[in-house]
């Protein structure tokens, strides 16, 4: 599930593509009109908007008949009203270290100034089981970088994207793999 360039769910088909990643992925739903559908038509079967929030019987419905077992949320901006069927399966990615600058409006640079407005010395990304709340859901796996004399939330979303490019993968293969 998407909110915007797509960046991060084009990384996890070519790696899907490529053998890297053991999933498939027959369908994306996006929050909204936004460049990541246009990126993944023609690579994913089925590629739809569903603005606001989805009901959870909704949200069911769509995902049994693409036999969906995880979801991934992936720069979704909505909070997922997550069908009981699919509690402890719906995985979510966000670009702080969790439980720190999280919450309802700590997205992209928000997220990125709140940490250096904090003088944290290091950031990264944390990849978690989503729940009915933004960004409390179990942790799964973090990975951290540095935050360097000089970054600027450019900077540091830079870098910090770079690591969930890794994290959010390795996450999925656990998951599936049953480590998680």
């Amino acid at each position: 599930m998407i909110s915007g360039g797509g960046r991060t769910v084009v990384n996890l088909l070519d790696r899907i593509d490529a053998g890297a990643l053991r999933a498939t992925m027959p369908l994306v739903i996006a929050s909204r009109p936004c460049a990541g559908v246009e990126r993944v038509r023609g690579r994913v079967a089925d590629v739809r908007v569903m603005p606001g929030r989805i009901p959870a019987s909704e949200l069911e419905l769509v995902l049994k008949s693409h036999v969906i077992e995880y979801v991934v949320l992936a720069g979704y901006l909505q909070l997922v009203n997550i069908p009981a069927s699919y509690r402890g399966r719906v995985i979510n990615i966000h670009p702080a270290l969790l439980p720190k600058h999280g919450g309802p409006g700590m997205h992209g640079h928000h997220v990125h100034e709140a940490v250096l407005a904090a003088g944290d010395t290091e950031s990264g990304c944390t990849v978690h089981y989503a729940d009915d709340t933004f960004d409390t859901g179990k942790v799964i796996l973090q990975k951290r970088c540095p935050v360097l004399a000089g970054d600027t939330p450019d900077t540091l979303a830079a870098r910090v994207f770079g690591l969930e490019l890794e994290a959010l993968p390795e996450a999925i293969q656990m998951i599936i793999g049953g480590g998680a």
